[in-house]
């Protein structure tokens, strides 16, 4: 599904090169689970961004369902970014203003999907995440845990290819935190992609897979306990 041959990304800033990705190599199937994990600084985030089609790679290539995206333009990279990948953030990225109906509905809009498909789909994934009883509320209404089903919700709703989850229990306690990832292993029972960066070492091991980075490069990959386990 997802394939990185010697991948660079070189970040320039007046006469200051950083390197962030060191001839990375990846594959990842459909239908996986994977962890990223590594110090702050490693590369994890611009991994993740290339991933998910937010930014394009120095040189290298990257292939998202065989097609050859690295010198995709930005607008290109969005086109393919609306239907096909599904993103979970730290800090929620919910609009304030917007109630949590609202909010799920947005990825239906730019799909632009007919207005009664929009409100089943988002009764549905409202349902499937246990929120449906806050659909009017405001995100400030909403705790934390609360807020990160919402997003959860508004990743799956367009039914992507790939869901990006970067740090999704970052900013929630260990209970929110530990329904938070039964919910990703839920999505992944039912065949969502799934890739995670976290600094957990205690998430990372309900993937299947943890990739462990450093300075830009992969360090390691390996199975984990509870990867096998559950299968």
């Amino acid at each position: 599904m997802l394939k990185l041959e010697k991948l660079n990304k070189v970040f320039r800033a007046n006469d200051v090169e950083t390197t962030a990705l060191n001839e990375v190599n990846l594959r990842i199937s459909a239908g996986e689970f994977i962890a990223v994990t590594g110090p702050s600084g490693c590369g994890k985030s611009t991994l993740l961004n290339i991933l998910g089609l937010l930014d394009s790679p120095t040189s290298g290539t990257y292939r998202f369902m065989d097609k050859d995206v690295s010198k995709y333009s930005e607008r290109e990279r969005a086109h393919l970014r609306k239907s096909g990948v599904g993103f979970v953030f730290q800090s929620f990225n919910l609009i304030s203003e917007l109630s949590v109906h609202a909010n799920v509905e947005l990825p239906l809009l730019y799909q632009k999907i007919a207005p009664a498909e929009r409100r089943r789909r988002v009764e549905s994934v409202l349902e499937k995440v246990g929120v449906a009883s806050r659909r009017d509320h405001l995100p400030k209404q909403l705790s934390g845990g609360q807020q990160q089903r919402v997003a959860v919700a508004r990743a799956i709703v367009g039914k992507p290819q790939l869901i990006l989850a970067d740090e999704p229990t970052g900013n929630l306690d260990s209970a929110n935190g530990e329904e938070v990832m039964h919910m990703l292993m839920a999505l992944h029972a039912e065949g969502s992609t799934i890739v995670m960066v976290t600094h957990s070492p205690l998430h990372a091991q309900f993937a299947q897979r943890t990739i462990r980075m450093l300075d830009g490069r992969i360090l390691s990959e390996s199975r984990t306990p509870l990867a096998e386990l559950v299968a």
